[in-house]
């Protein structure tokens, strides 16, 4: 059975990336962990000793709307799939998302994390929302990012970029090869060059890669003299991509490409479902 936690602020976007989740998986036994984290917006030593009673009543209600809110999207979402073969369960922390996220991780076995992406400003050039960009750095699970108002498609053309500075295992390749085989989707491989041939090392990389994926409808392909960004936004519109998948390897490209100011470059931004493999 897969275990899935769906991050929720009761928001429009994070109601998506679960109705996503849930029709994803709507032919594989799951259980969802529907979370929900939350904090005072006043929380401090010494405002907890001068007002220790408030404080306790205001945790309190907290967690209370917090349950109830948890409780009336599962009864929504029962009602709208009826799928026999999802189960959730329901919790409410009060913690920060990342640290309750790794403690579900090594409670429960988790497999996979969704959610959704939409930023503070909403704007299409802004790729995560901090929330999204923290979990993704700190936790070792996958992740699974839906852009705002993306509605399900399946996915039958998975776009994985990759340097080949990665020794790759089947641990890596374990969520995608699950999707594949459920909606029987082609896997493009793709490497943007640098124009210098791949080192012993890189051409190692490629062949296990290969030797993963021989199981399933794959190609390898290369492009050249573009920079990463721009090659995989055009690749997506010339192919029909509908999910994006990449390994988070340090000192790999992957950090260039996310995590410094292109992420801020019109043009590259999220709009097909990415799948984030820690290294």
């Amino acid at each position: 059975m897969k275990k899935i936690i769906i991050p929720t602020d009761f928001s429009e976007n994070a109601q998506n990336a679960l109705n996503f989740a849930l029709e994803l998986y709507k032919n594989q036994t799951c259980t969802f962990f529907l979370l929900h984290t939350y904090t005072p917006v006043i929380y401090s030593y010494d405002y907890q000793m001068n007002v220790s009673g408030y404080f306790g009543e205001l945790t309190d209600t907290l967690k209370e709307n917090s349950i109830q809110q948890l409780e009336r999207t599962k009864r929504k979402v029962k009602e709208k799939f009826n799928n026999p073969k999802h189960n959730f369960k329901v919790i409410a922390a009060f913690n920060l998302l990342v640290d309750k996220i790794k403690e579900l991780i090594e409670k429960e076995s988790i497999d996979l994390v969704v959610m959704g992406t939409k930023g503070a400003t909403g704007a299409k050039e802004i790729l995560f929302g901090s929330n999204t960009i923290h979990v993704i750095q700190k936790i070792k699970c996958p992740v699974l990012a839906i852009p705002d108002g993306y509605f399900f498609e399946e996915p039958k053309n998975i776009l994985f970029p990759t340097d080949y500075k990665i020794n790759y295992s089947d641990k890596h390749l374990e969520t995608i090869h699950n999707i594949a085989t459920l909606y029987s989707s082609k896997i493009h491989v793709f490497h943007v060059s640098n124009s210098m041939p791949l080192t012993v090392q890189e051409s190692t990389n490629k062949s296990t890669l290969h030797s993963l994926l021989k199981s399933k409808d794959y190609t390898f392909e290369t492009t050249n003299n573009q920079s990463v960004d721009t090659a995989i936004h055009n690749y997506k519109k010339e192919t029909s991509i509908q999910l994006l998948m990449m390994i988070n390897n340090k000192h790999s490209f992957f950090e260039n490409l996310f995590f410094k100011p292109i992420i801020h470059k019109i043009g590259f931004h999220l709009d097909v479902p990415f799948l984030v493999i820690p290294s």
